[in-house]
């Protein structure tokens, strides 16, 4: 699979990530199962052998079950953990922890933000991690305090690079004028059913500061390719429209899938947008690769652009 370096860092990788935030098959840990278990590892061994090098985690998919079977999958695999980045997320507190009644909330204290990456080493098996993101924006987030907590943290070789997911271009300043590691990487949600980061400043960002995109849900939970995720429990928000007729017109032109389309249209992007995968069906993670090989047109792409709107252009 061809490569990409993220933002202004030395780390190379596949230009698709495999995510991580299903491989367990369930958001419950109790529900694990030794076939959905093993099933989520075998998912992850065909990312590998497909050629996909980047692996996205966070601390709260499954409660941390999905960062120990990714782990899991790293000391079975001889060579694995040297060939590959891997990338985890924090800042989310779920409802009800540490104690009953608390409310979910976000947290970029330097006292969360160091106790979650120890838990995530842990779970994970590993010294030190390649790329952490924040996971979602803190409103109290004190930039002095994060840029103390990553200073640490790099300091002491527990992370090596830097990033954040689903923050508004004007967080992503704050944070990175009182840091002084470059963040390489912005994680948000970009697909043809969801191209706010197109008109929203964030991809703009990324061209300026050089931080590598990264677009997660790219084929919107699945709508753009077969079908939508039973766990994806916003999917009703997505209107195709027609987009789904120009994504299988053009499969037909380029002897594909509507899905490695969808994905085509994320890679035609100046950026360098890296979609993440999320399937952990084997078939659908390798077929995935085949939108590495397909560059569209601008007139392709934005036929695309305007059928997913639903209108024309202003």
């Amino acid at each position: 699979m061809q490569t990409i370096t993220l933002g202004v860092s030395p780390l190379r990788s596949s230009r698709l990530a495999y995510g991580c935030w299903r491989v367990t098959g369930t958001w419950d840990p109790r529900e694990i199962s030794p076939e959905s278990w093993n099933a989520g590892k075998q998912a992850i061994r065909t990312a590998y052998e497909a050629g996909y090098t980047l692996f996205d985690n966070a601390d709260i998919y499954c409660g941390g079950e999905a960062e120990r079977l990714l782990g899991e999958v790293l000391r079975e695999t001889p060579g694995m953990r040297e060939r590959v980045v891997i990338a985890t997320k924090c800042g989310i507190r779920p409802a009800h922890t540490p104690q009953p009644g608390l409310p979910q909330r976000y947290d970029f204290s330097a006292e969360h933000i160091l106790r979650s990456v120890e838990g995530s080493l842990k779970r994970l098996g590993i010294e030190t991690i390649d790329l952490l993101l924040l996971h979602r924006p803190d409103y109290l987030a004190d930039p002095a305090e994060v840029a103390e907590a990553f200073s640490r943290l790099q300091q002491d070789g527990k992370v090596r690079w830097f990033g954040l997911s689903n923050c508004r271009p004007t967080l992503v300043t704050a944070l990175q004028c009182a840091c002084p590691m470059p963040f390489i990487v912005h994680q948000v949600e970009i697909s043809l059913l969801r191209q706010d980061a197109l008109t929203d400043g964030t991809l703009d960002q990324c061209l300026i500061e050089h931080i590598t995109p990264q677009a997660w849900s790219p084929l919107a939970g699945g709508l753009l390719a077969d079908g939508a995720s039973r766990l994806l429990r916003w999917q009703q928000q997505y209107q195709p429209h027609t987009v789904l007729e120009e994504l299988d017109s053009l499969a037909r032109h380029y002897e594909t899938t509507r899905g490695v389309i969808a994905l085509a249209w994320l890679l035609r992007h100046p950026a360098g947008i890296v979609p993440v995968v999320g399937s952990t069906k084997p078939d659908r993670i390798r077929e995935a690769t085949r939108a590495t090989e397909i560059r569209l047109t601008r007139d392709e792409w934005y036929r695309l652009l305007v059928a997913a709107r639903g209108e024309p252009l202003p």
